[in-house]
Formats: C-alpha cells, sequence, structure tokens
C-alpha cells in the first residue's frame, strides 16, 4: 500500500465535537425517522438463527442471456451483474422494510450538516478487501473518480453533483456537494461498491476483463464458465460477518448461476433439478409449464412475492435520435398498434395491468388535472409546456380491445399518419412527399417476447408502417443498443422507492448523447431536466411527490414510449429445499433470497428419493 499524507487539521477536526448544526448517526434516511436503533441487532425480516450452508442454484439475474465481462462498472463488454451483487461492500446498505434507510456497512457512522452541503462517512478500521489489504478512505475516493471520470454513463450522470471527495484520514471520506443535490443523494453515495485501488494499478479500470476481481464483500468468484456459468462461494475470512446488517444474511455457501440464451431450454433445466430457484418472467409458463412431475409430486413451490416497489419502468422505447420518430404523431399512432386488452388476455392470461406511469403503483403516479402543489409547480414552465397539460388528465393510453385487430383504433392512427405527412402508397407502405418509405428497425434479442411483439408489428403494418423486425444474438444487441442503433428498442429498469439523482440517466439531456446510456429514446428537454432537479432536492416525501407526479405528467404527455405491462409482484418457482423468513420484506428488488437458507434435511430426503442429484 501507499504511504498518504492526511492533513493536520483533518485529524484535529476529526476528533473535535460535532457542531450543533451537524447529524452524526449509525443510518440515514432521507426523509423520516430510523426504524433500527444504534443497537439493533438484526433487521426484523431476517432470521439471525438460519443455518449456513448448501448452495443457491438459480438462472441468470434479469434474464441478461449472455456475459463476456466481469467489469460491472463501464459500458464496454457483456458484465455478469452476479459480481456486482455478491463481490463488493457498500458504506451503508439498504434496510428493505422501509422506503429509503440506510444502515453503516463499511461506515460505522455517517455526518452531515442541516444544508447537506457535504456528507462525512467515519469507516470500520477492520474493513478489508478479499486479499486482506485493507480498505480505506483512499479506496473511496479512488472509486469516485474512476466512475466519474470512466465509469459507465449511469455513474457519472449520478454523481455529476459530488463537487469533491476528500480522504480526511485513513479512515475518514468527506463527499462536498453541489448547491440542490438532495437529500437523496447522500444515500446514493452511501450506496455504492466500493473498489480496490491496489487492484486497478495492474488492471485498466475503463477495459472489458475476464480477470477475477478482488472485492470486500461476502463472496468470492469459485468458478466461471463465460458465458454458460459464474460460482460464487462464501469469503470465510470475511470481515463484516458478525455486523448487526448482516446477521442472518448470507446463508449460503454458495451462489452459482446457469446463463440460458433461450428461456425454453432454461425452463426445462429447472424441471430437471439442474438448478434450483427460478423467477418467472413469463406469465404462460406460469399459467401452464408448471406441470412436470416434480411440480406435480410438490418438490417444486410456486409463490407470488408480494412487492412494495414502484413497477418497472417497461415499455417499447422510440429512439427521437430518428427524424421520423421526432414527429409526435408518428409515436402516437403506434402507440394505437399495441393491443393491450387483447394482449393480456390471450398471451399473459390476465396476469398484468397496463403500465401507464413511470412510477407506476405509487403515490408518485400523476392522476386527472394537476391541482394544488404540482399545479403550482408546473406553472412555473407553463409557457414551455403544452396547454392540454394544465387542462387535460394525465396521459393514458389507449388500452385496446378484445379482437387482435381494433379497426377503430387504427382508423385513428392511420388519421395521424395522414396528418403527419404519410400517404398510403400503391403497395400499402406510408410514404412521406419525398417517396421515403415509413420504415423502422426494431432489433431484440429475445425470442420468448417474440410472440408478444409480433401482433404488435402486424398491426403497425395494417396501418402502412413497415417495421423490420430482426431477433439478435444477444452481444450484437447490446452493441447496438449501446450506440443507439435502432428505431424501436424493449426494455426495462427499476425504479427506486426514493428516486432521485439516477433520474438524469433515463431521462436527462446529458445522457441523451452519451453513448451507452440509459436514456435509450434520446429525450432532451428542459422542463424534464428542471424536473429531475426538483426531485433530486426534493425537502421531504411530500415535495418529492409533488415533484415526481410533475415529471411523470410531463414525461407521460411526450410519447416517448409504449408503456408495457406489470404484475405487482414476484414470480418465484423453488425446489422445496429451502427455508424462507415469516417476515416480508416488501422493498427488496432480490426478493429477499440473501436471507433465505438451505434446509439440509429437505435435500437430503430428495437426494435419498433420487428426486435430485448429490450437487448442491
Amino acid at each position: 500500500m501507499k504511504s498518504r499524507f492526511y492533513p493536520l487539521f483533518a485529524i484535529i477536526f476529526a476528533a473535535a465535537p460535532a457542531a450543533a448544526d451537524v447529524t452524526i448517526s449509525h443510518g440515514y434516511s432521507a426523509f423520516g425517522d430510523l426504524k433500527y436503533g444504534p443497537d439493533f441487532r438484526h433487521f426484523d425480516y431476517a432470521n439471525p438463527d438460519a443455518p449456513k450452508g448448501g448452495t443457491m442454484s438459480q438462472r441468470q439475474l434479469f434474464g441478461i442471456p449472455t456475459f463476456n465481462s466481469l467489469n460491472a462498472f463501464i459500458v464496454k463488454g457483456d458484465y455478469a451483474p452476479e459480481v456486482g451483487v455478491h463481490m463488493y461492500d457498500s458504506l451503508m446498505v439498504r434496510a428493505n422494510d422501509e422506503p429509503d434507510a440506510m444502515y453503516g456497512l463499511i461506515a460505522e457512522t455517517i455526518e452531515y450538516p442541516d444544508d447537506y452541503s457535504y456528507v462525512v462517512f467515519n469507516m470500520r478500521p477492520e474493513a478489508q478487501f478479499h486479499d486482506g489489504e485493507p480498505l480505506t478512505a483512499d479506496d473511496v475516493v479512488f472509486t469516485v473518480n474512476a466512475l466519474k471520470s470512466e465509469g459507465h454513463p449511469y455513474y457519472r450522470n449520478l454523481l455529476s453533483d459530488l463537487t469533491d471527495v476528500t480522504a480526511e484520514t485513513p479512515h475518514r471520506v468527506r463527499f462536498d456537494l453541489a448547491p440542490g443535490a438532495g437529500r437523496g443523494f447522500l444515500g446514493d453515495l452511501a450506496g455504492l461498491s466500493i473498489l480496490p485501488e491496489h487492484f486497478y494499478e495492474g488492471t485498466p479500470f475503463g477495459e472489458s476483463w475476464m480477470t477475477i476481481p478482488v472485492g470486500s464483500g461476502p463472496y468470492i468468484i469459485d468458478n466461471v464458465d463465460a458465458p454458460r456459468s459464474i460460482k460464487f462461494c462464501r469469503n470465510d475470512e470475511y470481515w463484516a460477518a458478525d455486523l448487526p446488517v448482516n446477521a442472518g444474511r448470507n446463508n449460503f455457501d454458495c451462489f452459482a448461476y446457469e446463463y440460458f440464451a433461450d428461456d425454453t431450454v432454461g425452463l426445462e433445466a429447472f424441471a430437471a433439478g439442474e438448478y434450483l430457484f427460478r423467477t418467472e418472467n413469463r406469465a404462460a409458463n406460469w399459467a401452464n409449464s408448471y406441470d412436470f412431475p416434480a411440480a406435480v409430486r410438490g418438490d417444486v413451490q410456486k409463490i407470488l412475492i408480494p412487492d412494495g416497489r414502484p413497477a418497472n419502468a417497461q415499455g417499447i422505447w422510440f429512439n427521437l435520435r430518428n427524424p421520423v420518430l421526432q414527429d409526435v404523431r408518428v409515436r402516437q399512432a403506434l402507440e394505437y398498434a399495441f393491443n393491450f386488452e387483447w394482449t393480456n388476455a390471450t398471451l399473459f392470461y390476465d396476469a398484468y395491468k397496463r403500465t401507464d406511469s413511470f412510477f407506476e403503483n405509487t403515490d408518485m403516479e400523476a392522476i386527472g388535472v394537476p391541482e394544488g402543489a404540482e399545479l403550482a409547480l408546473l406553472e412555473e414552465f407553463r409557457d414551455q409546456l403544452s396547454p392540454e397539460i394544465f387542462t387535460e388528465p394525465a396521459y393514458i393510453p389507449y388500452a385496446g380491445s378484445e379482437a387482435p385487430r381494433d379497426r377503430a383504433a387504427l382508423r385513428k392512427a392511420g388519421q395521424l399518419l395522414d396528418d403527419a405527412g404519410w400517404s398510403v402508397s400503391d403497395d400499402g407502405l406510408r410514404v412521406n412527399a419525398a417517396g421515403e418509405v415509413l420504415r423502422l428497425e426494431f432489433p431484440e434479442d429475445s425470442r420468448s417476447l417474440e410472440r408478444v411483439l409480433i401482433p404488435f408489428i402486424e398491426n403497425a403494418k395494417s396501418i402502412g408502417v413497415d417495421i423490420v423486425f430482426e431477433v439478435l444474438d444477444p452481444a450484437a444487441q447490446s452493441q447496438r443498443r449501446e450506440v443507439f442503433d435502432f428505431d424501436l428498442t424493449l426494455a426495462s429498469w427499476a425504479v427506486s422507492v426514493t428516486p432521485g439523482a439516477e433520474l438524469r440517466a433515463f431521462y436527462g439531456s446529458n445522457a441523451a448523447t452519451t453513448d451507452g446510456s440509459n436514456n435509450l429514446s434520446g429525450l432532451a428537454d428542459p422542463v424534464v431536466d428542471a424536473l429531475i432537479e426538483k426531485v433530486a432536492a426534493a425537502e421531504s416525501r411530500e415535495d418529492l411527490t409533488v415533484a415526481a407526479r410533475a415529471l411523470d405528467r410531463v414525461l407521460r404527455s411526450k410519447h416517448v414510449w409504449i408503456g408495457n405491462w406489470n404484475g405487482g409482484g414476484h414470480r418465484v418457482a423453488h425446489w422445496d429445499v429451502f427455508g424462507i423468513p415469516s417476515e416480508p420484506a416488501p422493498f427488496d428488488f432480490f426478493r429477499n433470497v440473501d436471507f433465505w437458507w438451505f434446509d439440509a434435511e429437505k435435500y437430503q430426503a430428495m437426494v435419498d428419493a433420487g428426486t435430485l442429484a448429490d450437487r448442491f
């Protein structure tokens, strides 16, 4: 390790009594009180007596079909997301039964003033990386600077309100924040994975690689066979195993992930006992495909885990970088081609609700006409918004009909295209005054969604829009999306319970021109930018809700997507060899699996019966 010079004034400051306007705490919540006190022993949803052992074997996370990199923090390559989940610790971790509360992991305490102009984390001196090197404030500084300069565009947008980061002592790090950065930004900083500076002295941060990374988290990579599988096993020297935030957590000896590009093959492998846990993303499978022998016997269980988070922002996104799609009438016409009601009844067994909002299933969703505080906020931008924002209810898309082809809706779509200057040629395709065909490219890498998208494409073709749909291999799809080489794309991402600065990465103007960003639509709108900043700078949950409703209303008026569907819960199938906590964790994106445990007795019974192989 390099020797460091720490200014004497910083060390003196660290030992001085805190000023009256500075909060020092074991935890942090942007809005409201903390549920757990400084002496809490474990989260309520954890079982501190859960046994350790066994393997949690499951399909790849997020349905990502392939990987060729273990560098989880840059845009290059297709990284395995499981690396970021299991290998790195953060300064603080979220409590999954509170909307925005965080408690110390690497950091023992957090300090911040009433004006939120800076935040200090006092770090545990015992924190260390997998190779035994101490984890210090210099590693935090390195992490932040690397993410800001070479990290994925998501991080660069997220950290844009950070003016400076300083290692004041080996175990005290200070972040200086721009005015208006907002309360939620402290939580964003607290949740960053902390990387080892010494590891990157010989490994380029900005490149894709398959080198086994070094972290400080509970698991290390045991085996990797790209792009087929990756396995993480317990770090027996894990420094934070006995902290309260980890009580009843990390109970499995190993986490193993099997990658399947074809989900049908993945389901067959699950039925055969090749892996033990499966999140079911297809409603048709959930309704019809769990009739294999193990499920009929009861060896495989189906459960629906409630989800208290906002629904994912899933939809077919329009690429407004294409001049053709900059005409809102073209986008509105294509919305009429998506028949949700027929799709839901015929293909999804009525399992879903239509997604209207970017904050679906929350009180941040805009409803009706704007009133009260939301109206007052929108008034600031009246001269930049369409009059309908103030007089019409928040936009709700065409729902569809029971018939696969809704003639009334398609007539409306045709009229919109006529008005936009796209007339029907002799061959039935729409052309503009220059004779150019209205042709749009729609690449996709999931054959399982092809049956959902084809009816939409056929409806579009019936009104003269030539959508070229192509199923690509995952690597090619990733490369095209990275440079926005598409006109339509299907994508989904998680929405925070307490949204803030991360919204810049999805809807902000700066992200619109950054390759690899999450702003797939290319939306660049000053009102949207301003409302994102209002959300980020909210000083109360009420202010946040008002600003998010205004943002939702304006985003919906822009017609940047065709909102898809949501189910309100996690469909999970698992072989009955696990223990599951009885207390729910409503805000856990990962279905609380970190707190499950392996039931060795149930597993051995299945092995003895020949139901499962002795491999977990």
